[in-house]
Order: structure tokens, then C-alpha cells, then sequence
């Protein structure tokens, strides 16, 4: 079995004595240093973020909302699609015109776009300004690239095909004083052709369950009140690790921790799924009646080509496991449009088990191929604009589905957590099974548990009021 590896607790202090040399040469300039860490894409990039906004505090820096001005520019990138990819270099190109403004400004790059040798190349010759580049199994190492461009003031690219590994001990800026994201593992196995994660985030890597545990706990002490497991497929949870345990088993770890949370997680993989998670989701209080299930397509054709592993009939069959043991489950999914090769009646299959599921929500997307994967070099010949027109009715028959499930919720009594405050004067909440809620009601309430009345009912959203 391959040796889950792990970054030695004395490199991790080596990196904060480099944020400590950082903040040294930062105090001899005058002002307070601001930066901007600006995030693309899934919520693993949210959670890197926050460890790199924790290096950042330890270095000195405040923190900003807008690169106008920042004295440093961090780019948390995305490939999962071609759109992210445009959009990146489209706002990489804008920080010219703020680098020519402020010429001490420094513009750095990571995530998942600069660990592909294109990206890298373009940077570097398209976007002379770009100081720092790096992959994300090197983000424990930014303190030690960034004090390499301040002290030698030469462009660092750190791009290299490097094995990932578990980093403990990273500091944490968090977002957020109720929500929180718990990175669990990192990296994929699955080699789904159309998927680029495997190549640019490395293979699994779980991390040991007393380091997520004791993390879980911190949060539960300091009042966090809906808490997110993370990883690419959590449902692998621990296979790397050589202990008889599996995500199941962590979820009933975490419910027993003392506080008042709910635990979310994601992302499932139907392959590895089943009835051990699904009993204990049902058996832990704390673990939300939610679960996000990629299908990708009703096509067992068109799976075998996407490598997914599962096929139509085994996926139903989950869904029925699923929800004979938690009956009020709020079932999302992921599904792709128009894959290589994928038939108008591959496209009726996806279709008709949207129509026999009845998803709560799907995120849509039409193909994007990306380059490197097996996918990129398929044959395609539906052409865009059947891709186009079957994407729209897949779309509109999700919206009117979604419309209908919310509107079973009208007149019901949910326990919500209260979470925030909208431009338009209403606070928002969630459901336990993470539906929008909006309510009138005094912003006091807000980072409260609250019973909430549900009232009317829209496709992306609720409406309700308190209960009490």
C-alpha cells in the first residue's frame, strides 16, 4: 500500500521563522501592509485560502477586498473548467493597469492552474509582471518562495511535478465565524477522463484522524455551528492510511464531539458509497440529511467512457438504499452536457433519471474539455448547438423539479441556522438540508439556531418567518 507522506512538523516551523524574517523586512517600510487573496473555484480552494491568509497574518499583512492597492495580489486559481481559466488570466491581465499604479505591488499565482506547464509558460511570457507562481502541493512552502522574490527580486516559479503531501500546523485565517471548512484529504484517485484534479493535485492523501479531530474541536469550542468536510472523494477517507477505519467511521468520530453543529461534507463518489455512510448518517444527529452525489450522466455508455466506475442501474440503486434510510434526504448532484461521443439518446437517459431522482438541485455544465486528459483527444461530433439546446432543457426541467420540492416546503417548521444579512434588509438562513432560507426578523439573530416558518417558495429559495 502506498505510504500516505506527510511534511515534517520542523519544515512547518521552518516556513513560519521565514514569515517571521518576511514581517522583520516588512516593518522597515512604513504603513501597513494589505493583501488581497482573491479565490476561484471549489471549496477546497476556499479552505487552501485560509491557510494561506494565516501565513499572510503572520507575515504582517492585513487584509483587503480589492487588488487596488494591496501591496500583494494572491491568485487562488481553478482548472476544473475551460470558463475559470479564461476568467483567471482575463483578471491577471486587469493587474497590469494596478501594478502600473502601484509598481511595488506584488502579484502571485497558485491553485490548480499553475501546476499545468501551459499556464506556467503563458505566465511567463505573456505576464512579465507576475512575481510568484506555485502549485498547491506547495502552498506549506509559500512563506519560503515569497522571502526568495523579496530577497533576490527575481520572478520564482515553483511548478515542478512534485509529490503531494499532509502539511499539520499551517496557520488559519477563517472567513467566517460560524461556518468552516475542514480539509479531511487531498488529492484524487479516481481518473475520471474529462477531470484534470488527479494531475494538478496529486493522489489521495488522508490526513491522520486525531489531527482532524482535535481540529473539529477547536472549531466546536470557539461556537462554530456548521462545519464541512472536504476532499475530492471523501468517501476514500483513510484507505492510505493502513488503519481500520473509513469516512463513516470519522463521521461518528466527529458526532460525538461535544457543541451544537451540524457536519456537512463533500464530495461523494457513487462508487464508493453505500450503505456503512449511509447508516451513519442516519444514525449521527449532527450529520446534516444531505448528501451531494455526482451522477455526471444517465448514460451507462457514456460512463464507462468518463471512467466513472458505477453504472445507470447501480446508481439508482443507491438512490433508493439512500433514501429508504433517510427518507427526508436533500439529494444534489453534478451532471455534463454534451461529453465526447454522447448520443441524443445517451442525453434522454440523463434526462429520464433526472426525471425518476427528482434532485433537490444539479450544477449544470456543458463539457469543457481540458488539456491532458484523456477526454481532450475523444471523438465529438454532436454539434454545439444540440449541446447548447439539450443543456437549456435539462435546465429548465431542473428549475421547474427544484420549484416543486421547495414548494413542499411551504407551511413546514425547519430548524435553521441564521447566517447573514442581505442587500435587501432580509437575513438569510439554511435548513439543515442546506436550502436558502429568507426571513424578516432583527439581525440579532443572526449566528443563532432558529425555527423558521416557511411561507412561500421560489426555484432557488425560501422565504419564511420565525417561528417563535
Amino acid at each position: 500500500m502506498r505510504q500516505t507522506p506527510t511534511i515534517d512538523p520542523a519544515e512547518i516551523r521552518r516556513q513560519l521563522a521565514f514569515c517571521d524574517q518576511i514581517r522583520a523586512l516588512l516593518d522597515q517600510r512604513p504603513g501597513q501592509k494589505v493583501a488581497f487573496v482573491d479565490t476561484y473555484g471549489c471549496q477546497q480552494n476556499e479552505a487552501d485560502s485560509e491557510r494561506l491568509r494565516g501565513y499572510l497574518a503572520r507575515m504582517g499583512y492585513a487584509f483587503t477586498d480589492t487588488e487596488e492597492g494591496a501591496d500583494l495580489v494572491l491568485m487562488n486559481t481553478c482548472a476544473i473548467r475551460e470558463h475559470a481559466e479564461h476568467r483567471v488570466f482575463g483578471n491577471v491581465g486587469a493587474l497590469s493597469h494596478t501594478k502600473r499604479r502601484h509598481p511595488g505591488q506584488l502579484i502571485c499565482l497558485c491553485g490548480c492552474m499553475a501546476r499545468q506547464d501551459h499556464v506556467a509558460q503563458r505566465l511567463r511570457q505573456s505576464f512579465p509582471y507576475v512575481d510568484l507562481v506555485f502549485g498547491p502541493q506547495l502552498l506549506w512552502q509559500f512563506p519560503q518562495l515569497l522571502l526568495e522574490k523579496l530577497t533576490t527580486g527575481k520572478r520564482v516559479f515553483a511548478t515542478d511535478d512534485v509529490p503531494g503531501a499532509v502539511a499539520e500546523g499551517i496557520p488559519v485565517v477563517r472567513q467566517s465565524t460560524l461556518k468552516a471548512w475542514v480539509s479531511i484529504m487531498y488529492g484524487c484517485n479516481n481518473f475520471c477522463t474529462y477531470c484534470i484534479v488527479p494531475y494538478v493535485r496529486g493522489r489521495e492523501r488522508s490526513r491522520q484522524p486525531e489531527d482532524i479531530l482535535a481540529e473539529v474541536r477547536q472549531l466546536a469550542q470557539a461556537g462554530y455551528k456548521d462545519i464541512t468536510l472536504l476532499g475530492q472523494n471523501v468517501n476514500s477517507y483513510g484507505k492510505d492510511l493502513g488503519l481500520e477505519i473509513d469516512f463513516a467511521w470519522l463521521l461518528e468520530q466527529i458526532n460525538a464531539i461535544p457543541g451544537d453543529f451540524l457536519i456537512r461534507f463533500m464530495t461523494s463518489h457513487p462508487k464508493d458509497a453505500g450503505p456503512r455512510l449511509f447508516d451513519a448518517m442516519a444514525a449521527c444527529e449532527k450529520v446534516a440529511p444531505a448528501l451531494h452525489l455526482p451522477f455526471q450522466s444517465g448514460s451507462s455508455r457514456v460512463l464507462r467512457a468518463m471512467n466513472r466506475k458505477y453504472t445507470r442501474e447501480g446508481y439508482l440503486a443507491l438512490v433508493d438504499q439512500l433514501r429508504a434510510r433517510i427518507p427526508e434526504i436533500v439529494l444534489t448532484s453534478d451532471v455534463i452536457v454534451g461529453f465526447p461521443g454522447e448520443t441524443q439518446e445517451d442525453f434522454e437517459e440523463t434526462m429520464s433519471l433526472i426525471e425518476q431522482v427528482r434532485y433537490d438541485a444539479l450544477f449544470t455544465f456543458i463539457f469543457s474539455p481540458r488539456r491532458g486528459t484523456p477526454a481532450e483527444k475523444l471523438p465529438d461530433p454532436m454539434p454545439k448547438e444540440q449541446k447548447s439546446a439539450n443543456f437549456q432543457r435539462l435546465l429548465q426541467r431542473q428549475n421547474e423539479i427544484s420549484g416543486e420540492k421547495h414548494r413542499q416546503y411551504i407551511g413546514k417548521t425547519c430548524r435553521c441556522l441564521v447566517d447573514g444579512q442581505g442587500s435587501d434588509g432580509l437575513l438569510t438562513a439554511r435548513t439543515a438540508g442546506g436550502r436558502l432560507v429568507h426571513l424578516a426578523a432583527d439581525p440579532g439573530c443572526v449566528g443563532t439556531w432558529r425555527q423558521v416558518r416557511i411561507t412561500e417558495a421560489s426555484t432557488w429559495a425560501l422565504f419564511g418567518e420565525l417561528a417563535e
